[in-house]
């Protein structure tokens, strides 16, 4: 008899998560429906949804910094606010400390966590040095481009080693051309060191572009419309020539089609 494979358990769960904001008032606000999924080792799945969708809101459930008034949210089987450094976000803007250096800034999350200085700043140079901005150590972020501090961002994420990493429109404050070139890199860095990672973007081109599976979330109170396999190699990845891929514009239209947008006249 052939042997049975055994499917690797989820990194993380999400089950029946529910939010209601003021649910105690007269107006109660119900910002999330009941959502369900699953992230899978190393994989890279990206939600998106119309704006106002409540994608924010679950990004924050899912980093342990509010309570769902429905369901849970668990890492490795541990429920996410008592999942201690098993969960790193990189924000939107870089919360880069204008005060420390580079350097410093990578060590920031270690120096919380309590590791000794010595190690941090080995591990922070090891990052710094093989993505790239080598020599920029002692250098202050206002003296960074835009680019470079959403590296030493990731970086700062990254140095931790946390099981599962949340990217929270990441790219969307940085020009056209320097989005393109921070996605392939961040995507490479992630393949490199097996990250599992959940990217909340408004972005199909780069959901399409970063992730082996797509949530489509509904209009406010969400709930999950549908869930998209990308099935592109790594090879056709790349952020520029992606988009004369047929797969690409294929996935790209059918999603769209499937985002209730609200059209204001």
């Amino acid at each position: 008899m052939a042997d049975l494979a055994v499917a690797t358990p989820d990194v993380l769960t999400a089950r029946e998560v529910g939010m209601i904001f003021n649910a105690d008032s007269a107006h109660p606000v119900r910002a999330l429906g009941n959502i369900s999924f699953g992230l899978r080792p190393r994989e890279v799945l990206a939600i998106v949804g119309p704006s106002g969708c409540g994608k924010t809101t679950l990004f924050n459930i899912i980093a342990g910094l509010i309570t769902p008034s429905l369901g849970s949210v668990a890492v490795n089987g541990v429920q996410v606010a008592g999942a201690k450094g098993q969960v790193g976000y990189m924000l939107q803007k870089d919360m880069l400390l204008p005060w420390r250096s580079v350097l410093d800034n990578v060590t920031l999350g270690l120096e919380v966590r309590g590791v000794g200085r010595e190690e941090s700043e080995e591990i922070a140079r090891r990052l710094i040095t093989a993505y790239g901005l080598g020599g920029f150590e002692k250098a202050k972020p206002a003296t960074l481009s835009g680019g470079m501090r959403q590296r030493v961002a990731f970086m700062r994420t990254l140095a931790f080693d946390p099981d599962v990493i949340l990217l929270d429109e990441p790219f969307s404050a940085l020009d056209f051309q320097t989005r393109l070139l921070l996605q392939g890199e961040v995507q490479r860095i992630i393949r490199e060191r097996g990250k599992s990672v959940i990217l909340v973007t408004h972005d199909i081109g780069e959901a399409i572009t970063m992730a082996d599976r797509i949530v489509v979330m509904t209009n406010r109170p969400a709930t999950v419309k549908s869930v998209h396999t990308i099935d592109l190699s790594e090879s056709q990845r790349d952020p520029v020539t992606i988009r004369t891929n047929a797969l690409f514009n294929e996935y790209f239209n059918r999603i769209w089609g499937e985002l209730e947008i609200r059209r204001e006249v």
